[in-house]
């Protein structure tokens, strides 16, 4: 397995010494090739690597490679949502086409996902939901508010103005959504008043690209949001943590963690969710009651998409 595994590694530095030599990051044939090889390699989930345990060289430079995935990541939301936008000029709804996305599938199914996990852990209904570090394309916001909380509201947080005039626009044309989702352009480290009205506040896994950054952001949260609301992160695990920022227990001070879900499928993130200390589980912001959740059943799908999950290793619980 130790050989195996070092292939592994030897495999992704090579990719990042092919990526970090790109003249650009913009969506390309080649910029494809070289991300889509990349997430390849680091899908499978079925290895004993632990990033925390590996050389200082490569401790940097996955830290290197996931500051070139976020860039990468934020430059193919631009790019799909300047070409959904453009859609308005033909007066057509951009949510229509979602699907031109290479990515949408994986965001349904972790919509899905995150969805019923937070409704395992609440017996309400979110009236409104933050979603820090939206970007050009809030797919997060979108999928949830389009096919599991029709009367929440979102509100999309962002520090790019343009990110925030590109996601706008995509649902300018939908009836439903332009009066349910809301966007600002804040650097999440300023915002303070207005936290602690969301019942459910998610952080997205690009917020916060090395742990300083990251517990920063969960620390400044932890401080203004409600007691009792639900803080939804994303995390990776095993490989995959050489795509994305790693958010560990030990980041949470000021929360209970309920639970964290390592998917095996093609679904990248792990899902890290955590409850403000001080509030019921019962009730929402300022002691509200909303409506009941009615759960899918698509934590079951998901184990069943997850057999590789030997016995739910991947999934930790704590009630």
């Amino acid at each position: 397995m130790a050989c195996k595994n070092n292939l592994v590694v030897k495999q992704i530095i090579d990719l990042y010494d092919q990526i970090s030599k790109l003249e650009s990051l913009k969506p390309s044939k080649n910029v494809d090739n070289l991300f889509g090889k990349l997430v390849s390699t680091c899908l499978p989930t079925d290895t004993n690597i632990d990033v925390t345990k590996m050389s200082e060289e490569v401790k940097d430079m996955r830290s290197n490679l996931i500051k070139l995935c976020g860039e990468a990541e934020g430059y193919l939301e631009q790019h799909f949502s300047t070409i959904l936008g453009s859609l308005l000029q033909e007066d057509q709804n951009p949510l229509d086409h979602l699907n031109i996305f290479p990515y949408y599938n994986n965001y349904l199914k972790l919509g899905k996902l995150e969805f019923d996990l937070l409704s395992q852990h609440s017996s309400n209904v979110p009236n409104k939901i933050a979603f820090v570090g939206s970007g050009p394309m809030p797919l997060t916001s979108i999928v949830l508010a389009k096919f599991h909380l029709p009367n929440t509201t979102f509100h999309n947080f962002d520090i790019d103005s343009h990110a925030n005039t590109l996601a706008s626009a995509l649902v300018s044309r939908d009836p439903d959504l332009s009066k349910r989702m809301f966007f600002h352009t804040t650097d999440v480290l300023n915002a303070t008043e207005g936290l602690d009205e969301y019942d459910v506040v998610f952080l997205a896994a690009l917020v916060g690209m090395d742990k300083e950054a990251k517990v920063k952001a969960i620390e400044h949260l932890e401080k203004h949001m409600a007691p009792g609301a639900v803080l939804m992160l994303r995390s990776a695990h095993a490989l995959r943590a050489f795509l994305y920022p790693v958010v560990d227990s030990s980041d949470l001070k000021g929360f209970q963690l309920l639970t964290i879900f390592h998917p095996t499928d093609d679904v990248v993130n792990s899902v890290v969710i955590a409850r403000k200390l001080g509030g019921s589980s019962t009730n929402g912001v300022n002691g509200t009651r909303g409506c009941m959740f009615m759960p899918c059943n698509c934590s079951k799908v998901h184990a069943i998409m997850n057999n590789r999950c030997k016995k739910n290793k991947m999934i930790s619980v704590i009630e």
